[in-house]
């Protein structure tokens, strides 16, 4: 049997956070002329994927660093790219003198992420569909370039592997590696975390992760001029094998911060979902509209988890959770009491003052790795009917990566998971 790649306590040993990450020595950036402490030398970034998540990475960037500039996009459609370029430098202008992508650094196409990762660029930001995921930032490691990285890491247990590989060769090369998981940057909940880990509400028995919201429809019908594999892109979240599903894409959100504070991943998972309203039909994909899923950590604590997505009306409820022996903390309490700061904006912050050394080292990529692999598991717990353990899903062969690529390829359409007919390989 293929050896486990993830200790079960590997989340102790790694940074779990800004505040976390603040006693570690810094290190000078691969590019030598860029070294510790130079206010005035500027970054330089590419984006892989032009979506909408893509362009306001862009803008929290800016944001989020004066000495950074944008040069390199791609993407597989030439309409998002050019689209939301036009976006990000109409609605703001401010930062259009550092949105530099002539027409000779806009790539499109399935190979244009190596293009923008050949680029003269420092920071890669990836922001395609989490299918592609470990695919790119395996290629930004290995050009040796800093990554902002959008969760979630992967939808398959085969590509997380490969992300894992990729992470911990990004860790000796002691390249940042920032992701997309926010709450980690977000001032209320580092409060939080440092008072739980203080001991404020004892030791911690119990966890709860919700993410119950309205569905993300992107198309409202099919343009007859796509092919399946075009129309699966374009319609990305209702596809398992690009998206993961609700609970990989979306609840990672509350996973990731159940794991963080837990300072582990949890060894086993039984689940149940389905679908109540998604129709089945094309535009409705193959991924379902609920899953509540019971985990259990090494040492027996247990965390509730509850996503589902159904049209507007319905109760709603994105939150945490984290019960101790002396008391609890719920992060519903944050509403009204932010502080004005963005942790979209923040966590770029971070990204930048990590490269230069003006800030703590920052590598977020084996810790959202195992919060993936910890929403694959639910769902593959829920597809197939039975109980998951860590063991078993990350040695899974399950790899829903495709082998080919092109606008017209003909795809059969993948059926929705059955329990007790569904297999987990």
């Amino acid at each position: 049997m293929e050896q486990n790649p993830v200790s079960r306590r590997s989340f102790i040993s790694k940074s779990t956070g800004a505040s976390a990450a603040a006693g570690v020595t810094a290190f000078q950036i691969i590019r030598p002329e860029l070294v510790r402490g130079q206010g005035k030398a500027k970054l330089k970034a590419g984006l892989i994927g032009c979506g909408g998540r893509g362009r306001q990475a862009v803008i929290d960037l800016m944001n989020g660093s004066e000495n950074v500039e944008v040069v390199a996009m791609a993407d597989i459609f030439e309409d998002k790219l050019e689209g939301n370029l036009k976006w990000m430098n109409a609605q703001h202008p401010q930062h259009a003198s550092r949105i530099k992508v002539g027409p000779e650094h806009r790539f499109v196409g399935f190979e244009a992420y190596k293009k923008v990762i050949a680029s003269d660029i420092d920071i890669v930001m990836l922001a395609t569909p989490p299918g592609y995921r470990p695919m790119h930032f395996e290629a930004a490691i290995e050009a040796k370039k800093h990554v902002f990285c959008e969760k979630p890491f992967g939808t398959d247990p085969a590509g997380v592997r490969r992300f894992m590989a990729a992470a911990r060769k990004s860790e000796e090369l002691k390249l940042t590696v920032v992701s997309g998981a926010q709450r980690r940057f977000q001032p209320e909940y580092l409060d939080a975390y440092n008072k739980v880990k203080g001991g404020d509400i004892g030791d911690i028995s119990a966890l709860y992760a919700y993410w119950v919201g309205t569905p993300v429809i992107q198309n409202q019908s099919r343009d007859p001029k796509y092919g399946d594999f075009e129309w699966e892109h374009r319609n990305w979240y209702s596809y398992v094998w690009i998206c993961g599903d609700q609970v990989v894409e979306q609840h990672l959100h509350n996973i990731d911060v159940c794991n963080w504070f837990m300072g582990s991943h949890p060894v086993k998972v039984w689940a149940h979902g389905g679908r109540a309203w998604r129709p089945n039909e094309e535009l409705y994909g193959n991924i379902y509209d609920h899953l509540t899923a019971d985990f259990e950590y090494a040492n027996g604590v247990r965390m509730s988890s509850h996503c589902r997505q159904y049209p507007r009306g319905s109760y709603q409820n994105v939150s945490e959770q984290i019960v101790g022996t002396k008391g609890r903390w719920d992060s519903r309490s944050l509403r009204g009491s932010q502080r004005g700061q963005n942790p979209y904006v923040l966590e770029h912050t971070a990204l930048t003052n990590s490269i230069r050394g003006t800030g703590p080292y920052i590598n977020h990529a084996m810790t959202v790795a195992e919060s993936t692999l910890t929403c694959i598991m639910a769902r593959e717990a829920a597809y197939t009917g039975e109980e998951i353990t860590w063991e078993r899903i990350t040695n899974s062969k399950l790899d829903l990566q495709p082998k080919e690529f092109g606008y017209k390829l003909k795809i059969e359409p993948t059926p929705i998971p059955v329990p007790g007919k569904y297999k987990l390989i």
